[in-house]
């Protein structure tokens, strides 16, 4: 396996329209289709009949540009965060059975990240736990906004779930407006809460983690942030210089250079589309922790082959992933 790639995203038939009100729905035609969550309706992106939804497709066009392995995720959209947990619940459940049984049939070029009802921290390390240890599944994607946060003490018992499983947690963001009435109407033109929003979001959970002192309380916790971590490379100097100087910045983390060893506790996918755009993050975290994004079959899909895609990018994916 020279070429692993963990932000690949899958829609699950079986779960399409199983959430009163909320769906998930496909619609439209093959010019103009589109797919709704609750209030928020994504036009011009095609799901049906395309490796979204069609697995042998998906191992085409896999084979096309050169990916050797692909672990599946949750499309964004779908990742339930506000809604009741109960219902959470059940509609996990059933993408997550629904993903065991495709990388299952498909083991030695497909593994899967489950999705979790995370507003209900407890509900989600249990279903992390079945997920893990009677499907299958090698970890999960969460969303960016939900009830708690991540540096809430009720993510505690989660994070330990993760570690005692021994399993990768990847953040991902939700675009705004699904689930929430928290719409910031600037980003809803020119498709910026693709751009700008996810990479706000992204910056915003690492310093919620860092901050938050996730990983100064679980320092063996392995997180991946999509997307190199969003502007976190360009804002790096102005959060370790707060880290030092705020008030509000705990303790134990005011000591110089403590920003960045939290910061080199996490992973980063490089899906960022420009090599100046990584050079700066590599500057700061290293290579070490930097594995293979492409959001399989999105917009934004790498159009050239994979194939001779760095070495350490598969190496560090064998490590994150627990493969070797």
């Amino acid at each position: 396996m020279n070429v692993i790639d963990v932000h690949a995203h899958i829609v699950i038939e079986e779960t399409l329209e199983t959430i009163q009100g909320f769906g998930p729905e496909i619609g439209g035609d093959s010019e103009n289709p589109w797919f709704r969550v609750g209030n928020y309706k994504l036009n011009g992106v095609k799901y049906l009949n395309t490796p979204f939804m069609d697995v042998q497709l998906r191992l085409d066009e896999m084979e096309r540009i050169g990916i050797d392995f692909q672990v599946l995720s949750p499309n964004p959209l779908t990742y339930f965060h506000f809604i009741d947990p109960k219902l959470a619940l059940e509609y996990c459940k059933l993408h997550n059975d629904s993903l065991a049984e495709i990388v299952f049939n498909n083991s030695k070029k497909l593994g899967g990240f489950a999705t979790l009802p995370v507003q209900d921290p407890h509900l989600a390390s249990k279903e992390l736990e079945r997920c893990t240890t009677q499907l299958g599944l090698i970890g999960a994607y969460i969303g960016t906004d939900f009830p708690s946060g991540f540096d809430d003490s009720s993510m505690d018992e989660l994070y330990q779930t993760f570690i005692n499983l021994d399993v990768p947690l990847f953040i991902h963001p939700a675009p705004q407006g699904i689930e929430t009435q928290k719409i910031d109407k600037r980003l809803e033109k020119f498709s910026l809460d693709l751009t700008v929003g996810f990479s706000n979001e992204e910056s915003i959970a690492i310093g919620s983690i860092i901050f938050g002192g996730v990983l100064h309380k679980f320092p063996t916790l392995d997180i991946c942030i999509s997307h190199g971590g969003g502007s976190i490379a360009f804002l790096f100097g102005r959060m370790a210089l707060a880290a030092q100087q705020r008030n509000t910045t705990p303790e134990w983390l005011r000591e110089e250079g403590e920003f960045k060893r939290q910061l080199k506790k996490l992973w980063f996918d490089n899906h960022v589309h420009q090599e100046d755009s990584l050079e700066l993050l590599e500057s700061i975290v290293g290579k070490s922790n930097q594995v293979l994004g492409t959001n399989f079959s999105g917009w934004d899909q790498p159009k050239e082959s994979l194939a001779n895609s760095p070495s350490f990018l598969a190496k560090n994916a064998k490590k994150l992933l627990r493969m070797d």
